[in-house]
């Protein structure tokens, strides 16, 4: 594990060996702050051994699809007015729920985790009427926007910097029924010519991480209107202060947020509105 300050330059020094065909993943350890860094692929050690030291574990794993074996964990389940099921399991939705088709897969957001569950919860009380114009920006598998498109009937963008994810989103909003709702570019932030010709937004939807999230702050402000919202999650509730602290100096006050946990951690997703 490392720093959260160090976190940055670990991974350009290990970005090499994605061209010897292995992965580089990173994520925030809870309570005590530092980040766990994983390398994973099937290439030469060799390769690995010269860019790290010592301290670091080596595990062998099985020869497992685990994408196939995660799929056949993930069972449905509802979350406000959702029914989040995978593509193997369309039975048995309750009565007056919307369901979500996600298959767990390469891109984040099957609406397990306790940030995709707490913007799930918190698009559901929002009112149809102040959300005409809005984007989800760190899309991954396009759970949000497709449950804003289902929710509201309305045009949806979202956005990824991962190629692969928004071919992902893509697809999902076929299978959802919404593919001619849900628009999705790829971009860094609102960067790409597409976002920013919808400007200004009602509502900003971000469920990425605490750092990015503030660095995106002042881009955020100026492209959301006077009175719209954003809505933040992918921070540990412990980040809160410091997130809210960056918007509350662009203009944002907080309306309300939610807690829930996912594997020993409290997340914290904040809903606040531009003055």
């Amino acid at each position: 594990m490392f720093p959260a300050s160090q976190r940055l330059a670990r991974e350009h020094e290990l970005e090499p060996l994605s061209e010897f065909g292995f992965i580089v993943t990173s994520h925030e350890v809870s309570r005590d702050g530092p980040w766990r860094i994983e390398i994973f692929g099937q290439g030469d050690k060799a390769k690995v051994a010269t860019a790290i030291d010592r301290n670091w574990q080596w595990e062998e794993l099985p020869d497992i699809d685990w994408v196939a074996e995660n799929q056949r964990s993930f069972k449905p389940f509802q979350v406000g007015p959702f029914w989040v099921h995978p593509s193997h399991a369309r039975d048995g939705m309750p009565d007056g729920l919307l369901p979500l088709e996600i298959d767990a897969g390469m891109a984040f957001g099957t609406g397990t985790h306790a940030t995709t569950r707490g913007c799930l919860e918190m698009l559901a009380t929002l009112d149809k009427t102040e959300t005409a114009n809005a984007v989800d920006i760190g899309c991954g598998s396009g759970i949000l926007a497709i449950a804003m498109a289902k929710l509201w009937r309305r045009p949806v963008v979202g956005s990824d910097d991962d190629p692969q994810a928004v071919e992902i989103a893509i697809d999902n909003a076929k299978l959802n029924g919404v593919a001619g709702l849900c628009q999705f570019v790829m971009s860094t932030g609102l960067r790409a010519p597409e976002l920013a010709a919808k400007a200004p937004y009602d509502l900003i939807v971000a469920n990425i991480l605490a750092s990015p999230l503030m660095e995106l702050s002042d881009s955020f402000a100026a492209a959301t209107r006077s009175g719209g919202r954003v809505l933040l999650s992918g921070l540990l509730v412990e980040q809160a202060d410091m997130v809210l602290s960056s918007y509350k100096r662009r203009g944002f006050e907080p309306e309300r947020h939610i807690d829930l946990e996912t594997g020993g951690a409290w997340w914290r997703t904040l809903l606040l509105r531009r003055a």
